[in-house]
């Protein structure tokens, strides 16, 4: 057993994330309750405080009134472990999984929930490679491998992936699936692609004894053949071709004709950090941290010294895929829940994945011996130039007045698999937030007949069909407008009918506005231009006697397509609406519920937190906005997709008195010059009058 750690001497700020000490602490806590048990952790991170205890203390901070006799939220930790064995060690013994909270200040856990069977927590990196080694030491897998010919100088590669969605026939054993794939060694290259060269063969695996239960073979046919039954080539991979996407394998290679493009800060950027976690640019405050579950999180966000968010964060997503062939049907990730979100962020590369002046912030995953592991720059925060902020030219005098649009940027990315998410919330000068969701990497693919295709997919390479699926995600937002009591309000324009006393030309639309009294899923309407407004209905603005607020636009995208009842529905009912409005509850975070891996049913997500029928109006509240990509793959997204955006923008709506960008400066930008002629050049018709 590791020796208890040292409790560290100054407390950290509430909302700052574990300190690798508190890390080793909370363990050693768990430790000294199982003295004769084998522990897998899996995550240890930060709880953080009730929401309440939180507000008083920040509103002491915000007040100056701080002092070391303020009291401070608890600081607490969770930890979800398994005990292997029992508490005796047996190996007979069925593995239990607990969800623990230590309370770090007392030195002790306050509160244990021994999980039932039928809920699994998220994947861990040591389970993959359990699985992988399981395949491939497999006798059945090994035979079954010689039911096809790999070409020459091809080896296999095994990938595993979470389930999906049980059948009822799987029970309540934690299961892993594994994807199979040929790959060219010949260049001696370990980047090449080996999607390229799916194979019909997905071996499951019980996770709990680490045993090979099948091997599913799906069909390879097109929509004239059966859904089931085995049509391939012994020669599977034949008809395949390679796709590489690494410079060095790129029969072309790359383009030559680039010159460089650099961000250049000369003078530094204008952002400063303090407090390990508090940024603070232009009239910006917030905090920032990592957590595995859901990455990067804002708090405490203020606008010249006015409170906005209390927290802002990814909840969840989920992505179900279309092909209706067994065992397809269930392939739906939830990469949050099921990932482990913290074992797949990347560690981000200077002057590529960020540009100009950075700073990093690092992260704390868990090793499964409960220590803590640091994980290297895992959120970038810097500034970009988005284009104009806002202009305009007094056409009598010829002056324009321009300002540019500067952004600071909190981004972290995602590899899952195949697939890469970059994520990225983006706050800017005229008091607007925006969360940017891009999508990029490789799509999933599986083999294919030659000469075949189908409904369901689209063959993107020969060999290969990248199946039709859904990317659903969902932001969480807990506002704080003004102060923590909040409404949400829909807004609607809507048509007029001609009236001789009102609308007597008929060019009249009148806005309406409805208040949201309880909570629900609620959907946009774009030929409504229906829209939702946080407001804060004590405080009114000066000149247009309208309450405060925020305006939340998200994008009307379709929402799930799985049939109602089914098990993709089922379990991802977060997806069925476009926005959610819930009322408070300390750690109530995740849409799709607390545990999504292997689920059947959304449970404690926000369609429960729904169903409770809050009262929602001038009352502490959370918002959840759900937007998405429907993907229906093209050639052009192979053999890696250019990203697709999508984005939530979240701006004041009379919470000002004007514009809150006024005040930027309309320098012009002492790096840029004209071209040595072409078209920019002065002699060919740039104005000159446009000073500032």
């Amino acid at each position: 057993m590791v020796a208890a750690a040292a409790t560290t001497t100054a407390t950290p700020h509430p909302l700052s994330a574990l300190t690798a000490d508190e890390v080793r602490q909370a363990r050693d806590v768990i430790l000294k309750l199982h003295p004769s048990s084998v522990i897998d952790f899996r995550v240890i991170y930060l709880l953080e405080p009730p929401k309440a205890d939180v507000v008083r203390f920040l509103d002491a901070e915000h007040a100056g009134t701080l002092t070391a006799d303020t009291p401070r939220p608890p600081r607490l930790a969770q930890l979800n472990y398994d005990v292997i064995g029992g508490s005796t060690g047996d190996a007979a013994v069925p593995t239990q999984y607990h969800e623990s909270v230590v309370d770090l200040g007392a030195g002790k856990r306050i509160s244990n929930e021994l999980i039932d069977t039928k809920y699994h927590a998220s994947l861990g990196i040591f389970e993959f490679d359990k699985v992988v080694k399981c395949v491939e030491e497999s006798p059945e897998f090994k035979e079954k491998l010689k039911s096809v010919t790999l070409p020459d100088g091809f080896e296999l590669v095994v990938e595993p992936w979470p389930y999906g969605g049980p059948d009822d026939a799987d029970g309540q054993t934690r299961l892993f699936q594994a994807l199979c794939f040929g790959r060219d060694a010949r260049s001696g290259n370990p980047d090449a692609n080996f999607y390229a060269y799916p194979l019909p063969f997905i071996p499951i695996v019980d996770a709990r004894t680490m045993t090979l239960l099948r091997i599913d073979q799906p069909a390879t046919g097109s929509h004239d053949d059966a859904l089931v039954g085995v049509t391939n080539e012994v020669g599977v991979l034949d008809h395949c071709r390679p796709a590489e996407y690494v410079p060095e394998l790129l029969p072309g290679g790359v383009r030559k004709d680039l010159k460089p493009l650099t961000v250049l800060q000369p003078e530094g950027p204008s952002f400063a950090i303090s407090d390990a976690n508090l940024v603070e640019w232009q009239k910006w405050r917030f905090r920032v941290t990592f957590n595995p579950r859901e990455g990067a999180v804002l708090h405490d966000v203020r606008y010249d010294g006015r409170s906005v968010m209390y927290r802002i964060s990814m909840s969840d997503m989920t992505v179900p895929y279309a092909d209706p062939r067994p065992p397809f049907h269930r392939k739906q990730a939830f990469d949050f829940g099921d990932g482990g979100l913290g074992n797949c962020v990347n560690n981000l590369t200077l002057g590529c994945d960020c540009l100009g002046v950075i700073k990093y912030f690092d992260g704390l995953l868990t090793k499964p011996d409960g220590s803590p592991e640091p994980t290297k720059n895992v959120v970038c925060l810097h500034e970009q130039d988005n284009g104009i902020n806002w202009k305009h030219t007094n056409w009598r005098t010829g002056r324009a007045v321009v300002t540019r649009r500067r952004e600071l940027v909190v981004q972290y990315i995602l590899t899952l698999a195949n697939y890469e998410y970059v994520f990225a919330f983006i706050l800017d000068q005229a008091a607007g937030i925006t969360l940017e969701a891009r999508a990029t990497g490789i799509v999933s693919v599986v083999n294919m007949d030659a000469g075949k295709t189908a409904p369901w997919g689209n063959i993107v390479n020969p060999g290969t069909i990248a199946q039709n699926h859904q990317h659903i995600f969902c932001l969480r937002l807990d506002p704080a407008v003004d102060g923590h009591a909040n409404t949400l309000v829909q807004e609607e324009s809507l048509p007029a009918a001609v009236d001789p006393a009102t609308n007597p030309n008929g060019n009249f639309y009148h806005v309406k506005t409805t208040t949201i009294t309880e909570s629900a899923g609620l959907d946009l309407d774009p030929f409504n231009n229906r829209v939702f407004k946080i407001q804060n209905k004590s405080k009114k603005n000066p000149v247009s006697g309208k309450p405060v607020g925020y305006k939340v636009a998200g994008p009307p995208t379709q929402l799930l397509l799985a049939a109602p009842g089914s098990i993709q529905s089922n379990r991802a009912l977060f997806a069925r609406h476009h926005l959610w409005v819930t009322k408070h509850k300390d750690d109530e975070l995740y849409a799709g519920g607390r545990w999504t891996m292997m689920s059947r049913h959304e449970v404690g997500g926000v369609s429960d937190a729904a169903a409770r029928k809050d009262k929602v109006d001038d009352e502490d509240i959370v918002l959840w906005s759900v937007f998405g990509l429907t993907h229906n793959p093209r050639v052009e997204d192979w053999p890696v997709m250019p990203v697709e955006m999508i984005q939530v923008h979240i701006t004041p709506s009379d919470f000002f008195t004007g514009n809150p960008a006024l005040d930027v400066p309309s320098n012009a930008d002492i790096g840029s010059k004209l071209t040595d002629g072409g078209c920019c050049s002065a002699a060919n018709g740039t104005n000159g009058t446009n000073g500032h």
